[in-house]
């Protein structure tokens, strides 16, 4: 715990650079702002995938001798991610926050082999209540992405107000502390499908070394 006296040193510091530089107070009140913000679309999009997986798994129930294995995947998935508490303090706790970004890892790979193996189905590709599902959560796989690197973005900014001078000497003094991002890993393009064998015989490509889902 740091002592009364370095706390005294810090603010005489902070004071001291407050009349050349500013002590960064007011930039920590806008950058947490805007990682609010950019966190409670995330959560939004994130809502709205959990919302149209329920009748996504409806009409796939239509096809009788559909993958029970693949969808149970998903239902398990969905069930899953939304059993973790995104609540907007969740972006100050870093372990809590690497649970609700692996609960979206695994239901994004769920959906993504989901929707590989209905390409075996052509009942079901031409069911129009699949199809406008399908493309509902495409487009909300891409507002999911926008929104993350909106996410990403902001708290970029407020990470390096916590580490640069003088706004780190408010940091130390305040409490505040960095927040934890989405992993690199998770950046780079969304859902590769898992590889699955139809039966025809072909051996299936192999699957990438590192997740690209979300």
């Amino acid at each position: 715990m740091k002592s009364a006296f370095q706390r005294w040193i810090a603010v005489f510091l902070m004071l001291s650079t407050l009349s050349l530089t500013g002590c960064g107070y007011n930039q920590f009140q806008t950058n947490n702002e805007q990682v609010k913000a950019s966190w409670s679309e995330v959560l939004s999009q994130y809502q709205r995938r959990a919302d149209l997986i329920p009748n996504l798994v409806n009409v796939v129930k239509g096809q009788a001798d559909f993958e029970q294995s693949t969808l149970q995947a998903v239902v398990e998935a969905r069930a899953k991610a939304t059993a973790v508490q995104a609540s907007p303090e969740l972006v100050n706790d870093p372990q809590a926050f690497q649970k609700f970004q692996q609960a979206q890892k695994e239901l994004s790979s769920s959906l993504s082999r989901l929707l590989v193996v209905s390409e075996n189905y052509p009942a079901l590709r031409a069911n129009q209540g699949f199809i406008d599902l399908q493309a509902q959560l495409e487009g909300t796989e891409n507002r999911i992405a926008v929104a993350r690197n909106r996410y990403i973005k902001a708290v970029q900014d407020y990470n390096v107000t916590v580490h640069t001078f003088p706004s780190n000497l408010t940091a130390w003094v305040l409490g505040y502390k960095e927040k934890p991002n989405f992993s690199a890993d998770n950046e780079k393009a969304i859902a590769v499908p898992p590889p699955v064998n139809f039966g025809t015989g072909a051996t299936p490509p192999k699957a990438p070394s590192s997740s690209a889902v979300q």
